[in-house]
């Protein structure tokens, strides 16, 4: 990924180095950062001296110590073909690689360790406090406003060490992972597989935070509310039985996860689901077993389309396979033309039961039998339960569900106790794994989910056909605000950083059945092209966490030989390795820099208008491809291949035919005109780059379309307009035709025809238009329902024949 800045115009962007051709240079004006400058200008003070000597790994790299004698030879001329890589030079990179990473070890392990003990001496300062508010008599003079401030102060700089240490991981990380392949790359000794085993044994990158997050979460909200927290019932499950939310969905970059908690902690707490334990890794673990027929894929078909009705049924537990507490959820989609809001709906099982309800052993009477002699929930809700498992267990019954995809996830879920308003939750290291035996593989076999697994993250045990690990963390944003009410500035604000990639309507099953079945699944969601996209952008707007005073000591270095890796992996840095963009790295070290242009927010779909610069994602619909229907029809084959083999090839030649009978019209060609200044100042002067995603051969990419009874209405009303226009034209045909002169009325007849021809011509082009139309509504394809030739087509042939009539009409009263 290469940062350029533009001298003439002082703006910067990022150009993505998987689209760079090997031989691209920048052209004059332009200055592309390279991974060692992003490395000197994202340094943190603090830090300054902790992290790795990337340039002295590099310089080592290229310029082999061996013998004094070889040494000397190969000062004298530049030109000398460059000497052999010794095991000499192996053992001195080796030993120095060592040192750097017991260094940056070091240093993580000492900080970490600090931290924790600033977090420990905070939560008796503010516990001291709390209960000096708490204890207080009528009388007394409790805590001053002055004592909450300084605590608050406190605890910001704690968060920023945190969001610190973080980025300072990132980037060793992501420079010790691009000097090991720069080694073996000039080298040509591979010391990646070795390396992996000293970094295992050492794994500064590894450090998990959420700890420190609640921890920092809860004295936080404590100081923030100067006591008195929100109160409430923050369970798993319980109440949030049935509930409605609107659900916006984000990608978060994993290198962004860190600072994306930090810096919701300081507006919502976490929800700690039992507050009286310790924190462990275990408790924001959430698993899900979701169902399907795997012969039709209805529900992943459903889902998919977005059709009204459709169904999602899954299993789910919090925490580890020992919970025993089973929910069992079915998601409903409706339409928003029904009134109605898409519900999740579920009830709690016990783990041995689930197998028996599931074979239709158990039935949903004596599941709530116990629930209705205890009394501790009411009639109504339990009634509401059971006609739910009566329903989902039919369903299982009749249509044949089967486990077929487990997701797993950790969950961060931000959100004040008892208050559904606003919920965040940020799902991090998700995995989709096979539950299915489709394969002859027995993986659940006849249990309702596969026992060898647990949630033992990253799951070494499975092969690579078994599961999916997605690169990016899930965001969430659930709002339960009023009619006509807006959400919270921060929450937009947030939403529109650079920090979040949105992606509307992602759905973990749908990713996951569309990834690990790829010989059965045809029709894949629209992000599926976007995967190899990298999802990191500049900063748009001054948002994140900063704090004043750190700025970083850096130095010049005039490195011109370095090669641009073709690195794919995702942690390769693009906007600054660390997650930052060159122009925040520069702010942080107190460089002078233009204002950054305020993004524009788009207040409907909250969301940003990202400048132009940005690429424009088309995507080739399931009725766009002729490559798609042959290549569906040849597994048919038989006549079926033949006739789309005849339809597609016609097709091509009349389009090629078209296109050359348009060249050879004259008719007025294109300027390009300029942008202007208000132009240039939201796009940019560079060119805008359209992508266009193509599905492999025999899928098809499904793209999201809106349909409403509306849009039935509006395009019969359109057919009917048509049909009004046909019955005007055939009355003035038939009028001309039956009170024409009977002698000599030839000019009259051959107007009444070309009226005929007219009415005639508009029926048949009325129908066949809304017989296109209302196919593509019902099967929601995309197309295009601007009617550019027609309406033109039928006026001009409306005026000629109206012109025809009154040429004739006057010659047959002698006037010319």
């Amino acid at each position: 990924m290469l940062i350029i800045e533009d001298l003439k115009t002082r703006t910067r962007s990022w150009k993505s180095r998987r689209s760079i051709p090997p031989n691209w240079k920048a052209r004059p004006g332009l200055i592309v950062m390279k991974f060692g400058e992003q490395l000197r200008s994202s340094v943190i003070r603090e830090y300054q001296w902790y992290y790795i000597d990337y340039d002295g790994l590099k310089a080592d790299l290229k310029r082999p110590s061996g013998s004094v004698a070889a040494a000397t030879e190969s000062t004298k001329s530049s030109k000398l073909s460059r000497r052999e890589w010794t095991e000499d030079d192996e053992s001195r990179f080796v030993s120095k690689l060592e040192s750097e990473l017991e260094k940056v070890h070091t240093k993580q392990q000492v900080k970490a360790m600090e931290i924790s003990r600033r977090i420990a001496v905070s939560e008796r300062e503010v516990r001291d406090v709390v209960n000096r508010l708490n204890e207080r008599g009528p009388g007394d003079e409790g805590p001053s406003e002055e004592e909450f401030m300084l605590l608050e102060e406190d605890l910001s700089d704690i968060i920023a060490d945190v969001h610190d240490l973080a980025k300072f991981v990132q980037l060793n990380y992501t420079g010790f992972y691009k000097i090991i392949k720069k080694h073996d790359k000039m080298t040509g000794w591979h010391l990646k597989p070795v390396f992996d085993t000293r970094l295992k044994a050492k794994p500064f990158y590894k450090e998990n935070y959420d700890a420190s997050v609640v921890k920092l979460s809860k004295l936080y909200d404590l100081v923030r509310t100067r006591g008195n927290p929100a109160k409430g019932d923050s369970a798993a499950g319980g109440s949030q039985a049935n509930f409605i939310r609107h659900t916006t969905k984000y990608w978060v970059h994993p290198d962004n996860v860190t600072e994306l908690k930090l810096i919701i902690l300081k507006h919502l707490p976490v929800l700690v689901f039992n507050p009286s334990k310790e924190f462990e890794e275990a408790d924001s673990a959430i698993t899900s077993i979701y169902y399907d027929n795997p012969e039709k894929w209805d529900l992943y078909e459903g889902r998919l389309k977005k059709t009204e009705g459709a169904e999602a049924i899954r299993l789910r537990w919090y925490g580890g396979m020992q919970n025993e507490t089973i929910f069992v959820e079915r998601k409903t989609h409706r339409e928003d033309w029904t009134g109605e809001k898409s519900v999740k709906a579920r009830f709690a099982l016990k783990e041995k039961n689930v197998n028996p309800y599931l074979r239709g052993e158990l039935l949903p009477e004596a599941i709530f039998e116990k629930a209705r002699k205890e009394g501790k929930k009411s009639e109504k809700a339990i009634a509401e339960d059971e006609r739910l498992a009566a329903e989902i267990q039919w369903s299982v019954l009749k249509k044949g569900y089967k486990p077929v995809c487990r997701s797993f996830y950790h969950r961060t879920a931000f959100q004040l106790p008892a208050d559904a308003r606003v919920r965040i939750s940020l799902d991090t290291e998700l995995s989709m794994i096979r539950e299915d035996n489709l394969d002859g593989v027995k993986r659940s076999g006849d249990n309702w989910r596969r026992t060898d697994i647990g949630i033992d993250y990253p799951f070494s045990q499975l092969p690579p056909s078994d599961i999916v690990r997605f690169p990016y963390a899930i965001l969430e944003v659930k709002l339960q605000t009023q009619m006509g009410q807006e959400p919270p500035e921060w929450v937009r604000q947030l939403i529109s950083s650079h920090l979040v990639e949105a992606v509307p309507k992602f759905s973990k099953f749908i990713h996951g059945v569309a990834s690990l079945f790829p010989d059965r699944i045809n029709l894949l969601p629209y992000w599926m092209p976007q995967m190899d996209v990298d999802i990191r952008k500049p900063v748009s707007h001054d948002f994140g966490i900063q704090r004043t005073g750190h700025s970083a000591t850096t130095s010049t270095s005039d490195d011109e030989d370095d090669d641009y890796d073709s690195d794919d992996d995702q942690r390769e840095a693009s906007v600054g390795s660390n997650g930052e963009s060159s122009v925040q790295g520069a702010a942080r070290n107190g460089r002078h820099l233009p204002p950054a242009i305020p993004v524009p927010v788009d207040i409907e779909d909250q969301t940003v208008d990202r400048p132009a610069g940005d690429d424009t994602y088309l995507y080739d619909s399931d009725d766009e491809s002729d490559e798609v229907r042959l290549e569906e029809a040849r597994r048919v084959g038989g006549w079926t291949y033949y006739q789309t083999l005849l339809s597609t090839t016609a097709d091509k030649a009349a389009h090629s035919t078209w296109e050359f009978m348009k060249m050879l019209v004259p008719r007025p060609r294109a300027t390009e005109v300029p942008r202007n200044a208000r132009l240039q100042t939201l796009l940019g002067t560079g060119e805008i780059q359209n992508k266009r995603f193509k599905a492999p051969k025999g899928k098809k990419i499904y793209v999201p379309v809106r349909v409403e009874p509306k849009v039935y209405f509006a395009a019969e009303r359109t057919f009917l307009g048509w049909l009004e226009y046909s019955i005007y034209i055939g009355t003035i045909a038939v009028t001309l035709l039956n009170f024409g002169p009977k002698n000599g009325g030839r000019p009259s007849f051959i107007a009444a025809g070309a009226f005929t021809v007219l009415a005639i011509l508009s029926l048949c082009y009325s129908v066949v238009i809304y017989l296109y139309r209302s196919q593509a509504i019902r099967t929601r394809r995309v197309a295009r329902y601007y009617d550019k030739w027609g309406p033109t087509a039928l006026c001009s042939a409306l005026f000629v024949a109206v012109a025809l009539n009154f040429v004739f009409e006057g010659r047959s009263r002698e006037i010319w």
